[in-house]
């Protein structure tokens, strides 16, 4: 399937604009691209309720966001947003995306805005996740009815962050995760798959950004095969929780995060690889500007749906 045609209009605007790209310029000026995004995606819908806090990290403060459903959560979702580590934020496209997710889902969804790289690399945005993550294990009373499922949610960098979630709380003995959704996924520092390779798939990201973005995020080359940075090379992925792994079809990202379903599926663990034909990386954040976000929320809400459905009937059989 061609890219679809909003998106192949979309890119034809950015390059009529004239900007550079991100691995063209500086964390500071790429991160500018962000409240103009926003703004063509405009406000996210309302929700119950909305309350915001302050964690302490090591070595500074990060912020969370608690969106709540209208109604009684039956689940909570803690998302963790993309950007390659260094872009994105819980205030611009993401809080429209956590709105929409909390809506669809009737669930308690948490924003995670982990500090960034350059000025804070690797391993501060997973360290400011896992507190976050730990936060809301702490508090899940306070955040949904007790027995609800936990998941951890991402995209991109967010993805990458959500699966080194589970391994660590697979090692860490804790807080358990019940289900994990990776869109996109970064799952490994090998930069030469076919897909990251493949000149149709050089669009809203690129080989050169992802070359950018590590280089901010984990200088050291060597270091990246760690499996906290590249959950693929995890010595095992036995004893995760389900998943979903969800690709784009013109996406550097693509065959990475079909082998990280494979290596899930090989391991025991039970999971849905899905491919949003036609779309590139970075349309799950484009609400109102790619209607390819439209399609993507729904399968990743419907998936989520499904799950809880049946983990409260499974949780009724053992009561």
């Amino acid at each position: 399937m061609p890219l679809e045609p909003v998106s192949h209009a979309f890119l034809a605007q950015l390059a009529a604009a004239g900007g550079p790209a991100a691995h063209e310029s500086t964390p500071a000026i790429a991160r500018m691209s962000g409240p103009v995004l926003a703004g063509l995606s405009g406000r996210g819908p309302e929700v119950g309720a909305v309350r915001n806090h302050r964690l302490d990290g090591k070595g500074g403060r990060f912020r969370i966001r608690v969106l709540e459903p209208e109604g009684v959560p039956q689940a909570i979702i803690v998302y963790f947003h993309g950007g390659g580590w260094v872009l994105g934020d819980i205030d611009l496209q993401y809080d429209h995306v956590g709105r929409r997710l909390a809506n669809m889902t009737r669930s308690t969804v948490v924003l995670v805005n982990y500090r960034k790289a350059p000025e804070h690399p690797f391993p501060t945005a997973l360290e400011d996740s896992w507190t976050g993550l730990e936060w809301v294990a702490g508090h899940a009373a306070e955040l949904a009815p007790e027995g609800v499922p936990l998941i951890v949610a991402g995209d991109s960098a967010g993805g990458n962050i959500s699966a080194v979630m589970t391994l660590w709380a697979r090692d860490k003995a804790g807080p358990k995760i019940d289900y994990q959704i990776l869109v996109y996924p970064v799952t490994d520092c090998d930069l030469n798959t076919d897909s990251c390779l493949a000149p149709e798939n050089q669009l809203m990201l690129s080989r050169d950004t992802m070359v950018w973005f590590w280089d901010h995020y984990l200088a050291d080359e060597e270091a990246r095969t760690h499996p906290d940075a590249s959950p693929l090379r995890a010595a095992s992925h036995a004893w995760l929780p389900p998943a979903l792994v969800y690709v784009a079809q013109y996406d550097p990202l693509h065959d990475e995060g079909v082998a990280y379903a494979k290596a899930l599926r090989d391991a025991g663990v039970r999971v849905t690889l899905a491919e949003a034909e036609g779309q590139m990386h970075a349309y799950f954040q484009m609400a109102n500007i790619l209607p390819g976000q439209d399609e993507g929320m729904k399968v990743v809400a419907d998936h989520i749906n499904r799950f809880v459905a049946s983990f409260a009937k499974e949780g009724a059989r053992h009561a």
